[in-house]
Order: structure tokens, then sequence, then C-alpha cells
């Protein structure tokens, strides 16, 4: 079971993701934007297996919170999601340190696949 934290401003897209991961028997912290996303890393020392977080959020937003998160804790995998093409493009510079993007809108079946394949990636490192 691999410790996941989920952050996304949208309620809906933030239980959505949580419930279908959590059917893989993965822990699941969420947090509401990248601020209090970066608050609860810290509190846990970085414990965490994967941090998979929208691009676009208020107050911090995704690639802000990557680019900390891996400074901070560079064994965290780090898996971003977004609806937009213009944040998409912000992130492929990022590729050092985020393991991909998906497109939103996604289903269940493939975020369950993108999140496997980050945590798979992390083993084999």
């Amino acid at each position: 079971m691999s410790r996941i934290l989920i952050a996304d401003d949208e309620e809906s897209m933030r239980l959505l993701v949580a419930r279908a991961i959590a059917m893989d028997g993965h822990d699941i912290t969420t947090a509401e934007d990248g601020s209090e996303a970066l608050e609860i890393l810290v509190e846990n020392a970085g414990r965490f297996d994967l941090l998979l977080t929208d691009i676009k959020m208020p107050i911090m937003d995704g690639i802000a919170l990557a680019l900390t998160a891996a400074r901070d804790y560079p064994d965290l995998t780090i898996l971003l999601m977004t609806g937009y093409a213009d944040q998409r493009e912000r992130a492929s510079g990022l590729d050092a340190i985020v393991h991909d993007v998906v497109t939103k809108p996604f289903s269940v079946a493939d975020i369950r696949t993108a999140v496997a394949a980050a945590l798979a990636s992390k083993k084999t490192v």
C-alpha cells in the first residue's frame, strides 16, 4: 500500500480521484490547494510515495508545489493533472522532477493506470 497525497481545488475531482485510487488499496490524503498540500508534506516529513496534483489551483499552483516538493523531498514521485493545454505546456520543462502529466478529463481506469505507472517507476529506480 502506498501513501498518496492528492491536491485539487475542485472537490468533485478530488473525491473522484481519491475514490478511484483507494480502490487499489492506497492510503489517501487530500488537500484543497498547493499551500495546504505543502503543509501536509511538511507535517509528514515528505513521507508520501506519490504527490498527485492539479496544475491550476489558487494560492499555490501545482507547478510551484511540484518544484518545492521536488527540492525538499527529492525521493517523492510527482504526477500532475490538468485540463488546460497552456498548463500542460508549462509543465513540459519539468521532466526531471515530474513523472507525467495526466490530461483531464480522464476515466477512473486512466487515473488508476497513471498512478500505478508512477508508483512502479519509483520502485525500479
